[in-house]
């Protein structure tokens, strides 16, 4: 089905309301939960906002609007958000005009609305993610009421281009090619909250990519839920590795990264392109969640542990600085010894330079929720800490090879020590080095040692 284009357009009469209701220039507070979607999302809230009329407050206190856009990934988040939220309580009873807003996949949940309607009254507003063009209406739809607006969750299949976006930084910029998952692994909530997958047009993402390089942006990231699968809806015949080269023409200094990658659509293609490109990271992040063929058959994956280490083998031989992070659920329901023995097998064979590992944790509304989980908590705990141990040898062996090296980093700001400074080299590796350097800009750093999962280094 072909995905609609919408242009965003600046409501002036809902600018005016605001401005009138408020009788000053308000202040808007956006907090994030969750991953670099949410704050990519997080950053149109508050660009949406500012174009309306608002000005950005730097704490809750400061605030005449609070908006919390959240993450449904794992039940623990919901349960996080909903004792912040809680906390908000004592500012509403302090400035009755405060409106506290809740936006985000949480908000997609009709369970969670609900939850909001008859628990939270000092919530003002409640609107899903897929609203966030029309937010100074719905505000002002509150402000006219003069009652709560509880939107029910729906799915929306527009995409919504130019909308305002407040960015975070200077010089790293998250960007959104396409939207929502079609893939519906057993154990995730998205695809429920985020919608079916949507692409935006290339033309779109090409002319957005080339207003950011030229206001200076050096990291550029690339988001989608399943980048693998962009060009999805599109009536144009394109797909990601052709959307990276076409990025990678663009002439500049800037690191293109993107994440998240689905092993099952990852193609050679895809490796051929990167070691092809001018500016694409050489860092590839493939969340493998386990090493056992039963448990991904289990998962929904679709894809086996021997698809998966030929092409990380692939990228090995195209690329020989290529680094891997990846992403790991340990205690899925039904995980044995022995399938845990095959993950820890992986890891030692693909040699991750990052890794985000899991406690398994059921998840409502998902298929593995209804699964038996017979493993004990302190087993699966017992497992992570296996998994972590094997990880700590394998970035001291990684960081003790970049030792001698002169590599590019950019800086990315402060270090743990006094007058120190981080920077990130392509392949995603942080350095700390004590010298002075522009934070936002490219440096030559020679590796001296590693400390941990960062390395040192002075300016080469």
């Amino acid at each position: 089905m072909e995905t609609k284009m919408i242009r965003f357009e600046k409501n002036e009469k809902a600018a005016e309301m605001i401005a009138e209701f408020y009788g000053c220039r308000p202040k808007v507070f956006v907090h994030s939960f969750g991953c670099q979607q949410n704050v990519n999302d997080g950053e149109k809230i508050k660009g949406v906002l500012i174009d309306a009329g608002f000005a950005s407050a730097e704490c809750p206190e400061q605030a005449d609007l609070i908006v919390f856009n959240t993450c449904a990934v794992r039940e623990h988040a919901e349960q996080r958000v909903f004792g912040n939220i809680g906390a908000l309580k004592k500012l509403k009873e302090t400035n009755p005009r405060l409106m506290i807003a809740v936006s985000g996949c949480m908000a997609q949940e009709e369970a969670v609305v609900e939850k909001f309607k008859n628990h939270y009254p000092f919530v003002d507003i409640v609107f899903g993610i897929n609203k966030i063009d029309l937010l100074p209406e719905i505000l002002c739809e509150r402000i006219r009421s003069q009652r709560r607006v509880l939107d029910t969750p729906a799915e929306r299949t527009e995409v919504i281009e130019d909308i305002p976006q407040e960015r975070g930084s200077r010089f790293r910029a998250w960007l959104s090619i396409m939207y929502g998952c079609d893939n519906f692994c057993s154990y995730c909530i998205v695809p429920y909250v985020r919608g079916r997958e949507r692409s935006r047009a290339s033309a779109d993402i090409l002319k957005e990519f080339r207003e950011l390089v030229d206001a200076g942006y050096k990291d550029i990231t690339l988001l989608g839920q399943n980048v693998n699968s962009y060009g999805k809806g599109l009536t144009e015949a394109i797909n990601f590795p052709q959307l990276l080269r076409m990025l990678d023409a663009v002439p500049g200094d800037y690191c293109i990264r993107f994440m998240t990658s689905h092993p099952k659509d990852a193609t050679h293609e895809l490796i051929d392109t990167i070691a092809e490109s001018r500016h694409i990271s050489h860092h590839l992040h493939l969340p493998v969640q386990s090493g056992s063929n039963r448990i991904l058959k289990l998962m929904n994956r679709r894809y086996d542990v021997e698809s998966y280490l030929a092409l990380i083998d692939y990228a090995k031989t195209r690329i020989p600085d290529m680094t891997f992070s990846s992403d790991i659920i340990v205690g899925f329901p039904g995980e044995t010894e022995e399938d845990f023995l095959k993950t820890e097998e992986l890891c030692r064979r693909v040699e991750y330079m990052q890794l985000f590992t899991f406690i398994y944790s059921k998840r409502s509304g998902t298929a593995a929720a209804e699964m038996p989980d017979p493993t004990p908590r302190k087993e699966k705990s017992d497992r992570i800490g296996r998994l972590l141990a094997i990880q700590e040898e394998v970035v001291a062996k990684l960081g003790k090879e970049m030792i001698g090296r002169t590599v590019r980093a950019l800086v990315e700001g402060d270090g743990r020590k006094k007058d120190s400074l981080t920077a990130r080299l392509d392949n995603n590796m942080t350095v700390e080095f004590m010298q002075n350097a522009p934070v936002g800009e490219f440096a030559e750093i020679r590796i001296t040692g590693v400390r941990g999962a960062i390395l040192t280094g002075e300016l080469a």
